[in-house]
Protein backbone atom coordinates (compact mmCIF):
# COMPACT_ATOMS: atom_id res chain seq x y z
CA UNK A 1 0.00 0.00 0.00
CA UNK A 2 1.39 3.40 -1.03
CA UNK A 3 2.26 5.78 1.84
CA UNK A 4 -0.11 8.66 2.43
CA UNK A 5 1.04 11.83 0.63
CA UNK A 6 1.10 13.70 3.94
CA UNK A 7 4.52 12.13 4.67
CA UNK A 8 6.08 14.57 2.22
CA UNK A 9 4.68 17.45 4.29
CA UNK A 10 5.27 16.23 7.83
CA UNK A 11 7.41 13.16 8.51
CA UNK A 12 7.10 9.40 8.53
CA UNK A 13 7.46 9.29 12.31
CA UNK A 14 4.72 11.85 12.93
CA UNK A 15 2.32 10.19 10.51
CA UNK A 16 3.04 6.74 11.97
CA UNK A 17 2.00 8.03 15.39
CA UNK A 18 -1.30 9.54 14.29
CA UNK A 19 -2.44 7.66 11.18
CA UNK A 20 -4.69 5.31 13.15
CA UNK A 21 -6.42 8.33 14.71
CA UNK A 22 -7.53 9.63 11.29
CA UNK A 23 -10.97 8.67 10.02
CA UNK A 24 -11.38 7.58 6.38
CA UNK A 25 -13.08 10.95 5.74
CA UNK A 26 -10.13 12.83 7.23
CA UNK A 27 -7.59 10.86 5.19
CA UNK A 28 -9.56 11.49 2.01
CA UNK A 29 -9.91 15.21 2.82
CA UNK A 30 -6.21 15.49 3.66
CA UNK A 31 -5.17 13.92 0.35
CA UNK A 32 -7.58 16.22 -1.49
CA UNK A 33 -6.21 19.26 0.35
CA UNK A 34 -2.60 18.38 -0.49
CA UNK A 35 -3.48 18.05 -4.18
CA UNK A 36 -5.37 21.37 -4.10
CA UNK A 37 -2.43 23.12 -2.45
CA UNK A 38 0.08 21.69 -4.92
CA UNK A 39 -1.99 22.21 -8.06
CA UNK A 40 -3.71 25.49 -7.24
CA UNK A 41 -2.53 27.41 -4.17
CA UNK A 42 1.27 27.22 -4.14
CA UNK A 43 1.57 28.27 -7.81
CA UNK A 44 -0.75 31.22 -7.11
CA UNK A 45 1.12 32.79 -4.16
CA UNK A 46 3.26 35.18 -6.18
CA UNK A 47 0.37 35.92 -8.53
CA UNK A 48 -1.78 37.00 -5.59
CA UNK A 49 0.98 39.23 -4.28
CA UNK A 50 1.33 40.86 -7.70
CA UNK A 51 -2.43 41.46 -7.90
CA UNK A 52 -2.42 43.68 -4.80
CA UNK A 53 -1.97 47.25 -6.08
CA UNK A 54 0.91 49.31 -4.78
CA UNK A 55 -1.17 52.48 -4.95
CA UNK A 56 -2.04 53.38 -1.31
CA UNK A 57 -5.73 54.00 -2.04
CA UNK A 58 -6.40 51.00 -4.28
CA UNK A 59 -4.59 48.56 -1.96
CA UNK A 60 -7.47 48.79 0.50
CA UNK A 61 -10.26 48.41 -2.05
CA UNK A 62 -9.01 45.31 -3.80
CA UNK A 63 -10.44 41.81 -3.66
CA UNK A 64 -7.52 39.75 -4.97
CA UNK A 65 -8.89 38.00 -8.10
CA UNK A 66 -6.92 34.77 -7.87
CA UNK A 67 -7.83 34.22 -4.19
CA UNK A 68 -11.51 34.67 -5.09
CA UNK A 69 -11.06 32.02 -7.79
CA UNK A 70 -9.34 29.65 -5.37
CA UNK A 71 -12.19 30.01 -2.90
CA UNK A 72 -14.73 28.91 -5.48
CA UNK A 73 -12.61 25.90 -6.40
CA UNK A 74 -12.10 24.94 -2.75
CA UNK A 75 -15.81 25.19 -2.02
CA UNK A 76 -16.66 22.89 -4.92
CA UNK A 77 -14.09 20.38 -3.67
CA UNK A 78 -15.59 20.40 -0.18
CA UNK A 79 -12.41 21.94 1.26
CA UNK A 80 -14.29 24.56 3.22
CA UNK A 81 -14.53 25.61 6.90
CA UNK A 82 -12.26 22.72 7.86
CA UNK A 83 -11.45 24.36 11.20
CA UNK A 84 -15.04 24.15 12.49
CA UNK A 85 -15.33 20.76 14.15
CA UNK A 86 -18.72 19.04 14.22
CA UNK A 87 -17.80 17.73 17.68
CA UNK A 88 -17.91 21.29 19.01
CA UNK A 89 -20.42 22.81 16.57
CA UNK A 90 -22.82 20.04 15.50
CA UNK A 91 -25.04 22.26 13.38
CA UNK A 92 -22.36 24.00 11.32
CA UNK A 93 -19.16 21.95 11.68
CA UNK A 94 -17.35 19.36 9.57
CA UNK A 95 -16.47 15.84 10.83
CA UNK A 96 -12.81 16.54 11.62
CA UNK A 97 -11.08 16.33 14.99
CA UNK A 98 -8.65 18.99 16.17
CA UNK A 99 -5.79 16.53 15.57
CA UNK A 100 -6.91 15.91 12.00
CA UNK A 101 -7.22 19.61 11.31
CA UNK A 102 -3.82 20.23 12.94
CA UNK A 103 -2.08 18.39 10.12
CA UNK A 104 -4.13 20.24 7.52
CA UNK A 105 -3.43 23.61 9.12
CA UNK A 106 0.31 22.97 8.97
CA UNK A 107 0.03 22.40 5.22
CA UNK A 108 -2.11 25.52 4.81
CA UNK A 109 0.52 27.51 6.74
CA UNK A 110 3.08 26.86 4.03
CA UNK A 111 1.23 29.35 1.82
CA UNK A 112 1.10 32.15 4.40
CA UNK A 113 -2.20 34.02 4.77
CA UNK A 114 -3.35 32.77 1.40
CA UNK A 115 -3.60 29.07 2.27
CA UNK A 116 -6.12 29.42 5.11
CA UNK A 117 -8.10 32.12 3.30
CA UNK A 118 -8.52 29.94 0.21
CA UNK A 119 -10.46 27.37 2.27
CA UNK A 120 -12.27 29.87 4.54
CA UNK A 121 -10.08 29.01 7.52
CA UNK A 122 -8.40 32.39 8.02
CA UNK A 123 -8.28 34.47 11.18
CA UNK A 124 -10.03 36.49 12.49
CA UNK A 125 -13.03 34.99 10.68
CA UNK A 126 -12.44 31.56 12.23
CA UNK A 127 -12.73 32.84 15.79
CA UNK A 128 -15.66 35.08 14.93
CA UNK A 129 -17.53 32.20 13.31
CA UNK A 130 -16.93 30.16 16.45
CA UNK A 131 -18.38 32.98 18.58
CA UNK A 132 -21.50 33.28 16.46
CA UNK A 133 -21.91 29.50 16.14
CA UNK A 134 -21.62 29.00 19.91
CA UNK A 135 -23.14 32.16 21.36
CA UNK A 136 -25.05 33.94 18.60
CA UNK A 137 -28.83 34.23 18.61
CA UNK A 138 -30.74 32.66 15.70
CA UNK A 139 -31.16 36.15 14.20
CA UNK A 140 -27.43 36.92 14.56
CA UNK A 141 -26.51 33.59 13.00
CA UNK A 142 -28.82 34.11 10.04
CA UNK A 143 -27.61 37.66 9.39
CA UNK A 144 -23.88 37.26 10.06
CA UNK A 145 -22.78 33.64 10.57
CA UNK A 146 -24.28 32.15 7.42
CA UNK A 147 -22.60 34.72 5.09
CA UNK A 148 -19.29 34.16 6.93
CA UNK A 149 -19.61 30.39 6.58
CA UNK A 150 -20.36 30.86 2.89
CA UNK A 151 -17.34 33.12 2.47
CA UNK A 152 -19.52 35.96 1.16
CA UNK A 153 -18.24 38.44 3.76
CA UNK A 154 -15.34 38.87 6.18
CA UNK A 155 -15.08 40.20 9.73
CA UNK A 156 -12.89 41.81 12.40
CA UNK A 157 -12.48 41.26 16.14
CA UNK A 158 -11.91 44.51 18.03
CA UNK A 159 -10.36 44.01 21.45
CA UNK A 160 -6.84 45.53 21.62
CA UNK A 161 -6.78 49.24 22.50
CA UNK A 162 -4.38 52.08 21.90
CA UNK A 163 -2.65 53.24 25.08
CA UNK A 164 -3.87 50.22 27.08
CA UNK A 165 -1.99 47.09 28.18
CA UNK A 166 -4.47 44.87 26.38
CA UNK A 167 -2.78 41.58 27.22
CA UNK A 168 -4.82 42.03 30.41
CA UNK A 169 -8.30 42.41 28.94
CA UNK A 170 -9.67 43.80 32.21
CA UNK A 171 -7.85 47.04 31.26
CA UNK A 172 -10.08 47.62 28.23
CA UNK A 173 -11.76 51.04 28.35
CA UNK A 174 -14.08 51.10 25.32
CA UNK A 175 -17.54 52.03 26.61
CA UNK A 176 -20.66 49.99 25.84
CA UNK A 177 -23.70 51.81 27.18
CA UNK A 178 -27.39 50.99 26.83
CA UNK A 179 -29.77 53.76 25.84
CA UNK A 180 -33.30 52.45 25.40
CA UNK A 181 -33.27 49.79 22.71
CA UNK A 182 -29.79 50.74 21.52
CA UNK A 183 -26.18 50.19 22.56
CA UNK A 184 -23.82 53.16 22.25
CA UNK A 185 -20.16 52.39 21.62
CA UNK A 186 -17.23 54.74 22.22
CA UNK A 187 -13.63 53.57 22.05
CA UNK A 188 -10.24 53.64 20.36
CA UNK A 189 -8.94 50.28 19.14
CA UNK A 190 -5.89 49.27 17.15
CA UNK A 191 -4.24 46.20 15.62
CA UNK A 192 -7.72 45.14 14.52
CA UNK A 193 -7.10 42.38 11.99
CA UNK A 194 -9.37 42.35 8.97
CA UNK A 195 -10.73 45.88 9.51
CA UNK A 196 -9.19 47.11 6.25
CA UNK A 197 -10.73 44.45 4.01
CA UNK A 198 -13.45 45.76 1.66
CA UNK A 199 -15.41 42.54 2.29
CA UNK A 200 -15.50 43.07 6.08
CA UNK A 201 -19.11 43.71 7.09
CA UNK A 202 -19.00 43.31 10.87
CA UNK A 203 -16.77 43.99 13.84
CA UNK A 204 -17.15 42.04 17.06
CA UNK A 205 -16.31 44.74 19.61
CA UNK A 206 -15.36 44.00 23.21
CA UNK A 207 -15.84 46.81 25.69
CA UNK A 208 -16.75 47.71 29.24
CA UNK A 209 -20.47 47.62 29.93
CA UNK A 210 -20.38 47.50 33.75
CA UNK A 211 -17.17 49.19 34.99
CA UNK A 212 -18.27 49.19 38.65
CA UNK A 213 -18.98 45.47 38.85
CA UNK A 214 -16.98 44.00 41.75
CA UNK A 215 -16.04 41.01 39.59
CA UNK A 216 -13.59 42.36 36.99
CA UNK A 217 -14.45 39.46 34.70
CA UNK A 218 -18.10 40.48 34.52
CA UNK A 219 -17.46 44.06 33.45
CA UNK A 220 -17.11 43.37 29.72
CA UNK A 221 -19.52 42.57 26.91
CA UNK A 222 -19.26 41.83 23.19
CA UNK A 223 -21.43 43.53 20.60
CA UNK A 224 -21.81 43.20 16.82
CA UNK A 225 -21.06 46.47 15.01
CA UNK A 226 -21.70 46.73 11.25
CA UNK A 227 -18.49 47.92 9.58
CA UNK A 228 -20.34 50.74 7.82
CA UNK A 229 -22.22 51.98 10.92
CA UNK A 230 -22.08 55.78 11.40
CA UNK A 231 -19.24 56.65 13.77
CA UNK A 232 -16.94 53.77 12.76
CA UNK A 233 -13.68 55.20 11.41
CA UNK A 234 -10.80 53.07 10.16
CA UNK A 235 -7.97 55.51 10.85
CA UNK A 236 -5.03 53.71 9.26
CA UNK A 237 -3.41 50.33 8.73
CA UNK A 238 -0.65 49.50 11.21
CA UNK A 239 2.65 48.34 9.72
CA UNK A 240 4.71 45.41 10.98
CA UNK A 241 8.36 45.97 10.04
CA UNK A 242 7.09 47.81 6.97
CA UNK A 243 4.40 45.26 6.01
CA UNK A 244 0.78 46.45 5.98
CA UNK A 245 -0.85 43.07 5.13
CA UNK A 246 -3.20 44.69 2.62
CA UNK A 247 -6.03 44.30 1.92
CA UNK A 248 -6.95 42.78 5.32
CA UNK A 249 -4.60 44.86 7.44
CA UNK A 250 -4.27 45.37 11.18
CA UNK A 251 -5.97 48.69 11.64
CA UNK A 252 -6.48 51.50 14.08
CA UNK A 253 -10.23 52.01 14.49
CA UNK A 254 -12.25 54.65 16.34
CA UNK A 255 -15.85 54.06 17.46
CA UNK A 256 -17.48 57.42 18.17
CA UNK A 257 -21.07 57.36 19.44
CA UNK A 258 -21.79 54.30 17.32
CA UNK A 259 -25.36 53.10 17.83
CA UNK A 260 -26.52 49.54 17.21
CA UNK A 261 -29.73 47.71 18.16
CA UNK A 262 -29.85 45.94 21.51
CA UNK A 263 -30.27 42.72 19.54
CA UNK A 264 -26.60 43.05 18.47
CA UNK A 265 -25.43 42.16 21.99
CA UNK A 266 -23.82 38.71 21.96
CA UNK A 267 -24.93 36.22 24.65
CA UNK A 268 -25.69 38.84 27.33
CA UNK A 269 -24.39 41.72 29.42
CA UNK A 270 -21.16 40.95 31.28
CA UNK A 271 -20.46 37.78 29.29
CA UNK A 272 -17.47 39.19 27.36
CA UNK A 273 -14.78 37.16 29.10
CA UNK A 274 -16.79 34.00 28.72
CA UNK A 275 -17.08 34.72 25.00
CA UNK A 276 -13.41 35.44 24.37
CA UNK A 277 -12.39 32.28 26.22
CA UNK A 278 -14.89 30.26 24.20
CA UNK A 279 -13.71 32.02 21.03
CA UNK A 280 -10.27 30.56 21.55
CA UNK A 281 -11.63 27.03 22.06
CA UNK A 282 -9.90 24.48 19.83
CA UNK A 283 -8.51 27.45 17.88
CA UNK A 284 -6.00 28.05 20.67
CA UNK A 285 -3.34 26.23 18.65
CA UNK A 286 -4.35 27.01 15.06
CA UNK A 287 -1.62 29.67 14.87
CA UNK A 288 0.93 27.14 16.13
CA UNK A 289 -0.09 24.64 13.48
CA UNK A 290 0.34 27.17 10.69
CA UNK A 291 3.64 28.41 12.16
CA UNK A 292 5.12 24.94 11.82
CA UNK A 293 4.08 24.97 8.17
CA UNK A 294 5.86 28.31 7.69
CA UNK A 295 9.01 26.92 9.33
CA UNK A 296 8.93 23.78 7.20
CA UNK A 297 8.47 25.78 4.00
CA UNK A 298 11.41 27.99 4.99
CA UNK A 299 13.66 25.00 5.63
CA UNK A 300 12.69 23.65 2.20
CA UNK A 301 13.70 26.97 0.62
CA UNK A 302 16.99 26.84 2.48
CA UNK A 303 17.71 23.34 1.18
CA UNK A 304 17.05 24.48 -2.38
CA UNK A 305 19.34 27.47 -1.92
CA UNK A 306 22.33 25.73 -0.36
CA UNK A 307 22.34 22.94 -2.99
CA UNK A 308 21.95 25.31 -5.97
CA UNK A 309 25.06 25.02 -8.17
CA UNK A 310 24.45 28.55 -9.39
CA UNK A 311 25.00 29.83 -5.85
CA UNK A 312 28.46 28.38 -5.29
CA UNK A 313 30.94 30.64 -3.54
CA UNK A 314 34.70 30.17 -3.66
CA UNK A 315 34.14 27.02 -5.68
CA UNK A 316 31.93 25.33 -3.07
CA UNK A 317 28.23 24.75 -2.55
CA UNK A 318 26.81 26.85 0.28
CA UNK A 319 26.21 23.73 2.39
CA UNK A 320 29.95 23.03 2.24
CA UNK A 321 30.69 26.23 4.12
CA UNK A 322 30.74 26.76 7.87
CA UNK A 323 27.80 25.62 9.94
CA UNK A 324 25.13 25.33 7.23
CA UNK A 325 24.72 21.56 7.64
CA UNK A 326 24.46 21.98 11.40
CA UNK A 327 21.79 24.67 10.89
CA UNK A 328 19.84 22.29 8.65
CA UNK A 329 20.04 19.47 11.20
CA UNK A 330 19.01 21.72 14.09
CA UNK A 331 16.09 23.09 12.07
CA UNK A 332 14.88 19.58 11.23
CA UNK A 333 15.08 18.51 14.88
CA UNK A 334 13.35 21.65 16.16
CA UNK A 335 10.50 21.37 13.66
CA UNK A 336 9.97 17.71 14.53
CA UNK A 337 9.93 18.47 18.26
CA UNK A 338 7.50 21.38 17.87
CA UNK A 339 5.21 19.36 15.63
CA UNK A 340 4.96 16.54 18.17
CA UNK A 341 4.20 19.11 20.86
CA UNK A 342 1.35 20.62 18.83
CA UNK A 343 -0.05 17.26 17.78
CA UNK A 344 -0.05 16.24 21.43
CA UNK A 345 -1.90 19.44 22.36
CA UNK A 346 -4.44 18.82 19.59
CA UNK A 347 -5.04 15.28 20.81
CA UNK A 348 -5.46 16.51 24.38
CA UNK A 349 -8.05 19.06 23.22
CA UNK A 350 -9.96 16.31 21.41
CA UNK A 351 -9.92 14.14 24.52
CA UNK A 352 -10.42 16.66 27.31
CA UNK A 353 -11.37 19.93 25.53
CA UNK A 354 -9.24 23.07 25.78
CA UNK A 355 -9.47 23.28 29.59
CA UNK A 356 -7.89 19.85 29.90
CA UNK A 357 -4.99 20.81 27.64
CA UNK A 358 -3.95 24.15 29.11
CA UNK A 359 -0.39 23.04 29.88
CA UNK A 360 0.23 21.68 26.37
CA UNK A 361 -1.41 24.72 24.76
CA UNK A 362 0.59 27.15 26.89
CA UNK A 363 3.92 25.49 26.08
CA UNK A 364 3.12 25.39 22.36
CA UNK A 365 2.21 29.09 22.39
CA UNK A 366 5.73 30.21 23.25
CA UNK A 367 7.83 27.31 21.95
CA UNK A 368 6.46 27.12 18.39
CA UNK A 369 6.72 30.77 17.24
CA UNK A 370 10.23 31.07 18.68
CA UNK A 371 11.25 27.85 16.91
CA UNK A 372 9.78 29.05 13.61
CA UNK A 373 11.55 32.40 13.88
CA UNK A 374 14.87 30.64 14.46
CA UNK A 375 14.41 28.35 11.46
CA UNK A 376 13.37 31.24 9.20
CA UNK A 377 16.32 33.32 10.39
CA UNK A 378 18.70 30.52 9.37
CA UNK A 379 17.06 30.38 5.95
CA UNK A 380 17.38 34.16 5.60
CA UNK A 381 21.10 33.89 6.36
CA UNK A 382 21.51 31.27 3.65
CA UNK A 383 19.84 33.61 1.14
CA UNK A 384 21.97 36.59 2.12
CA UNK A 385 20.61 39.98 1.10
CA UNK A 386 17.86 38.37 -0.97
CA UNK A 387 16.53 36.78 2.20
CA UNK A 388 15.59 40.12 3.73
CA UNK A 389 14.17 41.54 0.50
CA UNK A 390 10.70 41.52 -1.03
CA UNK A 391 11.91 39.00 -3.62
CA UNK A 392 11.60 36.17 -1.10
CA UNK A 393 8.78 35.20 1.27
CA UNK A 394 11.14 34.78 4.22
CA UNK A 395 11.18 38.36 5.49
CA UNK A 396 7.38 38.57 5.46
CA UNK A 397 7.11 35.25 7.28
CA UNK A 398 9.58 36.40 9.91
CA UNK A 399 7.67 39.66 10.47
CA UNK A 400 4.37 37.82 10.86
CA UNK A 401 5.76 35.28 13.30
CA UNK A 402 7.56 37.90 15.36
CA UNK A 403 4.20 39.61 15.74
CA UNK A 404 2.60 36.32 16.78
CA UNK A 405 4.76 36.25 19.92
CA UNK A 406 2.74 39.30 21.01
CA UNK A 407 -0.57 39.04 19.15
CA UNK A 408 -1.55 35.55 20.29
CA UNK A 409 -0.86 36.48 23.91
CA UNK A 410 2.63 37.68 24.86
CA UNK A 411 5.22 34.97 25.47
CA UNK A 412 5.65 36.27 29.02
CA UNK A 413 2.00 35.50 29.82
CA UNK A 414 2.17 31.93 28.51
CA UNK A 415 5.50 31.30 30.26
CA UNK A 416 4.11 32.67 33.52
CA UNK A 417 1.02 30.47 33.29
CA UNK A 418 3.02 27.33 32.51
CA UNK A 419 5.49 28.10 35.31
CA UNK A 420 2.70 28.66 37.83
CA UNK A 421 1.07 25.42 36.76
CA UNK A 422 4.35 23.58 37.32
CA UNK A 423 4.77 25.16 40.77
CA UNK A 424 1.46 23.63 41.82
CA UNK A 425 3.16 20.25 41.62
CA UNK A 426 5.75 21.23 44.25
CA UNK A 427 3.76 20.33 47.44
CA UNK A 428 3.03 16.86 46.06
CA UNK A 429 6.68 16.36 45.13
CA UNK A 430 7.83 17.43 48.60
CA UNK A 431 5.38 15.00 50.19
CA UNK A 432 6.58 12.14 47.97
CA UNK A 433 10.23 12.97 48.71
CA UNK A 434 9.54 12.91 52.46
CA UNK A 435 7.86 9.50 52.16
CA UNK A 436 10.78 8.13 50.15
CA UNK A 437 13.18 9.50 52.78
CA UNK A 438 11.21 7.73 55.51
CA UNK A 439 11.33 4.42 53.62
CA UNK A 440 15.01 4.92 52.95
CA UNK A 441 15.61 5.41 56.70
CA UNK A 442 13.84 2.15 57.47
CA UNK A 443 16.00 0.29 54.95
CA UNK A 444 19.19 1.98 56.23
CA UNK A 445 18.42 0.97 59.78
CA UNK A 446 17.61 -2.59 58.74
CA UNK A 447 20.89 -2.81 56.82
CA UNK A 448 22.86 -1.39 59.74
CA UNK A 449 24.08 1.56 57.73
CA UNK A 450 24.74 4.72 59.73
CA UNK A 451 25.48 7.13 56.88
CA UNK A 452 26.15 7.30 53.16
CA UNK A 453 27.47 9.68 50.53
Amino acid sequence: MAPHPVIEYTSESSWAMIEDKFSPYAKETLAKLIKFMEDEVFPAVRVAHAQIPTDPERRWKTIVPIIAELKEKAKKLGLWNLFLSKAHYPEHGVPLTNLEYAVMAEILGRAGHMGPEAVNCAAPDTGNMEVLARYGSPEQQKKWLVPLLNGDIRSAFAMTEKGVASSDATNIRTSLRREGDEIVINGHKWWISGAGDPRTKLHLVMGKSDPTNKNHYNQQSVVIVPADAPGVTVVRPMHVFGYDDAPEGHCEVIYENVRVPLGNLVLGWGRGFEIIQGRLGPGRIHHCMRSIGAAQASLDLMLERVTDPGRKTFGKYLYEHGTVIADIAKSRAEIESARLLVLSAALQIDKYKAKGALKEIGIAKFVVPEMALTVIDRAIQAFGAEGVSQDQELAGRWAGLRTLRIADGPDAVHIQQVGQRELRRAPGLVKKAAERKRKEGVLMEKAGIKGHL
